[in-house]
């Protein structure tokens, strides 16, 4: 396998606002995949903020979890991860290649990219509190006239990271344009570390040709799995045994729909976690008949009670 304790080639993406704890449930019912928190930010879990520290508070769930933190402070990073450490982290991802401004205005996520010193910094002080594996997330580089992802990995393994991912995209493209795994195979083959490949892995064939193009140790798949949980299992599935699962039916994707809206329910609360699944069903129903009228009422709706019924409802038509 990629490496001790690890029993996956598959890795999920950390999505803010979307890979919380009902979205990890639901992609572990489906089968394999190592599962990844969204960020948090090490001086709010210090602060003990409410969101952060229920980001980072993974002891409850029945598989294993990495969290990832962000943030700029090689001392708070330490702080960061003892307490992860307790609240039940399988291993520690440290974020660096956020594109998003609020995080890099704040010299964090892939800011820090242009300051190896400070990241180089912030990985040793998270390896020496830790027990833990850790690993770092980057990008690669801040733009097309600043492509630094070979050096940036290289300092990565040098300061005790245990495995890196790298996205192929710079920060100026966010997610813009087109992945370009050249450059995450050159980061394969200048460190010893396992390297964990990200961008653009939207089916099973596609993951298992990177894997041959780059030498990758791993895939890490975001956008996908967003309305199909079962893409990470089948990956897996795909790369463990070379055939492809069949798709699930109308009737499945309505029963984990549901399923994954009264996990919301459960874990926010009535109100925001029917506010969260306004997303989630956009998600899941996008390639449906008559999906945009559907999502438009589905965002009028405040109850549970509701929510069921109207998706039984629209089901119902479609599969008729």
């Amino acid at each position: 396998m990629l490496f001790e304790k690890f029993d996956s080639k598959v890795f999920l993406a950390p999505m803010a606002g979307i890979t919380d704890c009902p979205m990890r449930t639901i992609l572990n019912d489906c089968g394999k995949g190592n599962l990844i928190a969204e960020m948090a930010a090490v001086n709010a879990i210090q602060r003990k903020n409410p969101k952060s520290y229920q980001i980072a508070n993974v002891k409850n769930e029945p598989y294993p979890v990495v969290v990832q933190l962000v943030g700029n402070s090689p001392e708070l990073f330490a702080d960061a991860a003892k307490l992860v450490a307790d609240l039940g982290a399988k291993s520690i991802d440290i974020n660096m290649g956020c594109p998003v401004k609020k995080i890099v205005n704040n010299n964090s996520g892939s800011a820090l990219m242009k300051d190896l010193f400070l990241a180089s910094e912030i990985i040793k002080s998270t390896v020496n509190a830790t027990q833990l594996k850790v690993s770092v997330k980057f990008r690669k580089g801040w733009d097309n006239e600043h492509i630094n992802a070979v050096e940036f990995a290289r300092m990565c393994e040098d300061n005790g990271a245990s495995y890196i991912t790298i996205h192929g995209r710079t920060k100026s493209q966010g997610y813009s344009g087109e992945a370009d795994w050249n450059i995450i195979g050159e980061v394969k083959s200048s460190v010893k570390i396992p390297v964990i490949g990200n961008g653009d892995i939207t089916s099973p064939i596609i993951a298992q040709k990177r894997i041959k193009e780059t030498g990758v140790d791993g895939i890490m798949i975001g956008r996908a799995v967003l309305g199909n949980p079962w893409l990470l299992n089948s990956v897996h599935h795909y790369l463990e045994c070379g055939k492809i699962l069949q798709e699930p039916t109308i009737g499945e994707v309505k029963e984990m729909l549901l399923k994954h809206i009264q996990l919301l329910v459960k874990y926010y609360g009535e109100k925001a976690g029917i506010a969260i699944s306004r997303k989630h069903v956009g998600w899941y129903v996008k390639s449906f008949y008559e999906a945009k009228k559907f999502r438009e009422q589905y965002t009028k709706l405040n109850t549970l009670t509701e929510t069921i019924n109207l998706i039984n409802d629209y089901f119902l038509r479609i599969e008729i």
